[in-house]
């Protein structure tokens, strides 16, 4: 098996919300949007993380329901994906001409609103795991705060809620994602964690590395190494912005830091694609760099630059294998 031809697992898009948002949006349009249906074919992946996304405002958990509800649909239809909730529909997929997927939470705020109680919070949640699945993971915020804790673009740590919502997370085989995290937030999350000797597992679904790019998104180098530590994943971003401004092959530059770092076992991809037509912050333009621009040709044109750099064994993990593992030893019977 080349480089090339590596089955790929995917932490992060957001086909859903573009499903959802967009007038017209339809799953194969592979001009509005990296990871349309034929680019995930054309790119090996065998596992698609879809991120349910949602902003904190008034709302949210109506925008989320119809995400979930997206999901469904996807799964039900006759497409080139088939919805995986097991070890053995995984090993399958793996194997399969589609594309498997698995539903993600991006922002809690999707399955509870500001101003109602938590508990009907969780009964949301509960109702989104019946139409669309246990999620693999999910994230407490997305950029600013919620009644959770604070987002990236914050200082903000947890919330009682917040620590709540670990609490009840504990023993369900889903992972908490430190990917919107403020740093005060993903150590609070942590400490939690280990004072009350919770069961849950910690990853960054999308983020690079701020030792290389100072972004508010690319994880410090502590960080980093708790989710090392913690048998975790880390899925690199291929946005620019969490890159580099200028150097098209700075995508490169992060996988061998992350190598270099005692990465190797915890590194995989979390792409984030996303609908970028309706942009008007001209200083955000381009998104991705061209050889980073939709699934169908990413993935295969960073494991051939990679393969003078890495061994093969090394590129199969970055590719599927540190992601396939993470998965199984989440979802083994315990």
């Amino acid at each position: 098996m080349t480089a090339a031809t590596l089955p790929i697992i995917d932490l992060h898009c957001d086909l859903l919300v573009y499903l959802t948002d967009v007038p017209g949006a339809i799953q194969d349009n592979v001009d509005e949007i990296g990871c349309a249906l034929p680019s995930l074919t054309q790119g090996n992946v065998k596992l698609q993380v879809m991120a349910i996304y949602c902003p904190t405002k008034s709302g949210s958990t109506a925008y989320a329901k119809k995400q979930s509800e997206a999901y469904k649909l996807l799964a039900e239809s006759e497409n080139c994906l088939t919805a995986v909730t097991n070890l053995d529909e995984l090993h399958q997929a793996l194997k399969a001409d589609q594309t498997g997927m698995v539903v993600a939470i991006e922002n809690a705020s999707g399955f509870c609103e500001e101003d109602e109680p938590l508990e009907d919070g969780f009964k949301k949640l509960e109702k989104i795991i019946e139409d669309a699945g246990t999620p693999l993971y999910i994230s407490m915020t997305h950029s600013l705060a919620n009644r959770f804790g604070g987002g990236n673009a914050t200082t903000l740590g947890i919330t009682r809620d917040g620590k709540m919502l670990l609490d009840y997370m504990h023993g369900r085989k889903i992972a908490i994602d430190m990917s919107h995290t403020s740093d005060a937030l993903a150590y609070d999350i942590l400490e939690h964690i280990d004072r009350e000797k919770l069961d849950i597992p910690v990853i960054a679904s999308h983020s690079n590395f701020r030792p290389l790019w100072e972004h508010e998104r690319n994880l410090p180098y502590e960080l980093m190494q708790e989710i090392i530590r913690r048998k975790g994943l880390i899925g690199i971003n291929f946005l620019r912005s969490f890159l580099h401004n200028d150097e098209p092959d700075a995508i490169l530059d992060h996988i061998k830091y992350g190598f270099a770092h005692g990465a190797e076992d915890v590194i995989c991809f979390g792409a984030d694609y996303f609908y970028t037509a309706d942009e008007k912050d001209v200083s955000r333009l381009p998104f991705y760099f061209p050889d980073l621009l939709h699934a169908g040709i990413s993935y295969s044109y960073i494991l051939k630059k990679l393969q003078e750099q890495l061994r093969p064994e090394q590129l199969q993990k970055l590719a599927y294998q540190n992601a396939l593992r993470f998965i199984e030893r989440l979802w083994s019977v315990s």
